[in-house]
């Protein structure tokens, strides 16, 4: 396989997870008596340009189709993120009735209902029909397509340039990076700006957060990764800002390159030192995860067994992607998680793919009273533990296994 940006070849592999099904392929009751499509689910390194990349297998129209079940809006948490960011991004940026804010997978409307309250126009780009019309309910615009070179000249025919896009958590999920990031730069205004969040590589490693690891995710992302692939793409960073989102992402600010209007901060240097400090640019950097990743794999699979050995009940509480990836490596199946509760209706009487776990609502973990949850999404550690609290009143105990099993 050569890399998705510079078309090296890549030998060097970061971590192998045997293989899995799509992670957001949740199956009905018809499906659940069908084959499952799996694939390999190996990630190599790019030692030309250090872009960290899931081998190609899944397709991309395979992975976002029109039922995929994740709601951005089913988290407390990140929409008060969103906000936030809305917030801080019309009071830097002096946007207003006048400008325009394009967000490329604007899921079901998260982000851009606090921009539309802002009354500030805005267009919201999303292939998935579930969730785009989702976001049609509350009102937000929706082109339903993938995002690219051709949809944004598109856009700008139809005079639809933007002040301010935003990308969260999907530079990752594209297969064509290049042609992604190139839409940005022709859709932008000459003084627009765009910005891109995603999770941080250096965490991922460094946190064993393996489990952010799944076939939508294309890519891993660091700064100096995206340093050569945005300006390859005719964008240059100016700004970047840790967020706590994800179990520790990024935000970067770019501008068209040809139109530089933003000074580039100290920040930019500081992070781009860091993870050089780290190692990121040396193939070392990259070894070492498979045992990390065997060792939480052993831990979780001896709890469940010893739990199940005396008797204890364990549900599972996030039917999140990252959850897929943790049980399917891990070999777990309902005899030893015997279901997963989730908020989402969406994914409710459905069954994790691979797995095979059913996916039921939150009253059945009130009913039954299980000894222990296991949260699958750990990165919403606090939101849920809170949420749940109500647990500790028949002594329920909570797990959770990344980046190490900790029952409390």
């Amino acid at each position: 396989m050569k890399c998705r940006h510079c078309s090296k070849k890549l030998t060097l592999s970061l971590i192998d997870l045997g293989s899995a099904p799509p992670s957001n392929a949740y199956l009905t009751n018809k499906t659940l008596h069908m084959p499952e499509k799996w694939f390999p689910l190996r990630v190599l390194v790019c030692e030309g340009c250090w872009l960290v990349q899931t081998e190609d297998f899944a397709q991309e129209n395979e992975l976002f189709n029109e039922e995929y079940a994740y709601f951005s809006s089913f988290s407390s948490s990140w929409l008060q993120h969103a906000k936030q960011y809305v917030n801080g991004m019309v009071s830097r940026f002096h946007l207003d009735e006048s400008s325009h804010v394009v967000e490329v997978a604007a899921n079901d409307g998260y982000l851009l209902q606090y921009v539309k309250g802002c009354n500030i126009p805005c267009t919201g780009i999303e292939p998935t029909a579930s969730t785009a019309n989702a976001a049609r309910k509350i009102g937000i615009p929706i082109v339903e397509e993938f995002f690219g070179v051709k949809l944004a000249k598109k856009l700008v025919e139809q005079g639809k340039q933007a002040d301010l896009t935003v990308a969260n958590n999907v530079l990752a999920h594209v297969p064509d990076i290049n042609d992604f990031v190139s839409g940005f730069a022709i859709l932008l205004k000459p003084n627009g700006v765009s910005t891109f969040e995603f999770p941080h590589l250096l965490k991922l490693i460094t946190g064993n957060q393996f489990d952010t690891i799944y076939h939508e995710h294309f890519s891993y992302l660091s700064l100096i990764a995206l340093e050569t692939i945005f300006s390859k793409n005719g964008l240059q960073i100016f700004d970047v800002e840790e967020c706590s989102t994800h179990g520790g992402s990024l935000r970067l600010f770019t501008q068209r390159s040809d139109a530089v209007v933003h000074a580039v901060t100290d920040r930019v240097s500081e992070m781009h030192k860091r993870e050089m400090d780290a190692g990121i640019n040396k193939s070392e950097f990259y070894k070492g995860l498979q045992k990390k990743v065997d060792l939480v794999k052993y831990d979780l699979l001896s709890f469940l067994i010893k739990a199940k050995e005396d008797g204890k009940k364990v549900v599972a509480y996030g039917a999140a992607a990252k959850g897929n990836t943790l049980l399917n490596y891990s070999g777990v199946r309902p005899d030893l998680v015997e279901y997963v509760v989730d908020r989402n209706p969406a994914k409710q009487d459905k069954y994790m793919p691979g797995s095979r776990i059913k996916i039921k609502d939150e009253q059945c973990l009130m009913n039954d009273k299980p000894d222990y949850v296991l949260i699958l999404p750990w990165n919403l550690r606090s939101e849920i533990t809170q949420q749940l609290d109500y647990i500790k009143e028949w002594n329920g105990k909570f797990i959770v296994s990344i980046p190490a099993i900790d029952v409390f």
